[in-house]
């Protein structure tokens, strides 16, 4: 545990922000899908912790964190000043893989499930494609740091605001369409029923890849079992628990359970 002063507290667009906290050995040690447990102080009604993907790491021991006001505690968050100090437990749970060239690597994120992929830019060497899905356009986030990273964005969003209308997974499949010879690798993040409709499309397509999956967690240690997901096992139901905090939250794609 940490304390990490609050170099900035900015706000992306509508309700997302992005924190950046003065945490070098954080910064250190983190690898892109692994996260952090914070306690913001001044919620002396709240104890439990909120566990936040990390976004970005930088040399100067800035550790980047994007999140959306959607409740008491966030809302704290978003009004906190520069100099303000949060207590930070982290890097915590399994990061992503990197992968061999030549594969190309597949970003697929939902929603603010951006911010958790970005860090894969900078572990990789190669350039690859990120496909986003949101609500609107309201809900299109970090496109242009992507871009900066050279990566191919595509977008699609529920309504059609921007870029295809329809889910992420049309993306996927028209890029899968498109190249059926190129050899991809994927990471996704996002919402459960995304990653759930993902999965089997890569399955299908005998793909390989990982996935993070996050749920809400209590203690981020993995010890009351709060966050568990379903992963596949020798049992008469082919599926046992694990936990997103430990175990996860990426786990690879050959593992991840997808109800039938």
């Amino acid at each position: 545990m940490q304390n990490g002063q609050i170099i900035s507290n900015e706000r992306l667009q509508n309700d997302y922000f992005l924190v950046r906290f003065y945490a070098p050995e954080i910064c250190r040690k983190a690898r892109a899908g692994q996260f952090v447990h914070v306690r913001i102080d001044r919620r002396g009604d709240h104890i439990l912790r909120r566990p936040f993907s990390i976004h970005n790491t930088e040399p100067d021991g800035a550790l980047s964190v994007v999140y959306k006001v959607v409740g008491a505690g966030t809302r704290e968050l978003s009004q906190l000043p520069p100099g303000a100090f949060c207590d930070l437990m982290g890097p915590l749970g399994t990061g992503f893989a990197d992968v061999p060239e030549p594969v190309t690597p597949v970003l697929v994120a939902g929603g603010y499930g951006a911010a958790a992929t970005y860090l894969l830019t900078r572990q990789m060497k190669q350039r690859g494609l990120f496909l986003l899905g949101a609500r609107s356009r309201a809900d299109v986030l970090l496109t242009d740091v992507y871009r900066a990273a050279g990566y191919e964005v595509r977008v699609a969003t529920n309504d059609g605001s921007e870029g295809e209308k329809g889910f992420v997974t049309k993306l996927v499949e028209q890029l899968l369409d498109e190249q059926p010879e190129r050899r991809f690798f994927f990471y996704g993040c996002g919402p459960h029923p995304m990653l759930m409709a993902l999965a089997k499309i890569l399955r299908a397509r005998q793909q390989d890849g990982e996935l993070s999956i996050d749920h809400l967690m209590c203690c981020g240690v993995g010890a009351c079992f709060a966050c568990v997901v379903k992963v596949k096992a020798d049992t008469p139901e082919g599926w046992q628990y694990a936990r997103a905090c430990t175990d996860g939250p990426v786990f690879k794609l050959k593992d991840v359970y997808v109800e039938q």
